[in-house]
C-alpha cells in the first residue's frame, strides 16, 4: 500500500469523502473561533466607548513600529503557507518543507517580536496582576492614570495573549506537516492536512491584522 493510499481512512469510500468531511469540520472550528475572538472584540467596542481617554492613553504606550513589522512578517507568512499548499498540490517533497520552514521561521519572528513588547510592559508595570505598579499611576507626572487605564491592558494582553498561543500551537503543528510533506505523504490526489493547516494559519493571521489597528493605531489617535 502506498503512503498516499494509507492516508484514506477506513471509513470513508475515497478521498474527495474525506477531504469534505474534514473541510466541514475545519470550518465549524473556525467558526466558533470566530465567535470566540468576537466576544473580545465587541468587549473591547464597549469598554472603549465608555473610556475613550483611558483607551487613548494605553494606546499611546505601545509601539505600533514593532506592530507594524509583526504585521508584515504575518502577511509574509500566508504567503509561504499558499506556496506550501501549492507545492502539495504538485506532489513536491522538497518544496513543501521550505515553505512550511519558513512559514515556522516567521511565526517564530512574530512571537519574538511580542515578547519584546510585553518585556517592555512588565518593565513599565503595565500587566494585570503580575507587574501592575503603573496601571494606576504614572510615575513620570505622578498623576494617576484615567479609569480605565488597566482595563485597557486586561484586553490587550487577553486578545494578543489568545492570538499568541494560537501561533505557539501551530508553529509544531507546521513543524509535522513539514516531515510529512518530505516522506511523501502528500501529493496532487492527497494533501488535505496542508490544506486546512493553512486555513487554521490563514485565520491567525486574519486575526492579527484586526489587532493591529484596533489596538495599536485606531486607539492612538
Amino acid at each position: 500500500m502506498s503512503k498516499l493510499a494509507a492516508s484514506l481512512q477506513h471509513h470513508f469510500a475515497d478521498f474527495k469523502q474525506q477531504k469534505e468531511s474534514v473541510v466541514l469540520g475545519m470550518w465549524s472550528f473556525l467558526v466558533q473561533e470566530v465567535m470566540f475572538f468576537g466576544g473580545l472584540f465587541a468587549t473591547y467596542v464597549v469598554y472603549r466607548s465608555q473610556y475613550p481617554d483611558a483607551f487613548h492613553e494605553g494606546a499611546m504606550q505601545l509601539n505600533s513600529v514593532l506592530g507594524g513589522v509583526n504585521t508584515i512578517v504575518l502577511i509574509c507568512s500566508s504567503l509561504t503557507m499558499a506556496m506550501s499548499v501549492h507545492a502539495a498540490s504538485k506532489g513536491n517533497r522538497g518544496a513543501i518543507a521550505f515553505w512550511l520552514v519558513l512559514t515556522i521561521i516567521f511565526g517564530s519572528i512574530f512571537l519574538g517580536v511580542k515578547v519584546v513588547e510585553y518585556k517592555d510592559k512588565f518593565d513599565h508595570g503595565f500587566i494585570p496582576g503580575i507587574s501592575d505598579h503603573g496601571l494606576f499611576t504614572n510615575h513620570e507626572t505622578h498623576q494617576p492614570r484615567p479609569t480605565g487605564f488597566a482595563l485597557y491592558f486586561a484586553l490587550y494582553f487577553a486578545m494578543t495573549g489568545l492570538h499568541a498561543i494560537h501561533m505557539i500551537i501551530g508553529i509544531p503543528i507546521l513543524a509535522i506537516i513539514a516531515i510529512n510533506g518530505l516522506r511523501g505523504k502528500y501529493g496532487p490526489e492527497y494533501y488535505t492536512p496542508v490544506e486546512m493547516t493553512g486555513l487554521y494559519w490563514h485565520f491567525v493571521d486574519i486575526v492579527w491584522i484586526f489587532l493591529f489597528p484596533l489596538l495599536y493605531l485606531i486607539g492612538a489617535h
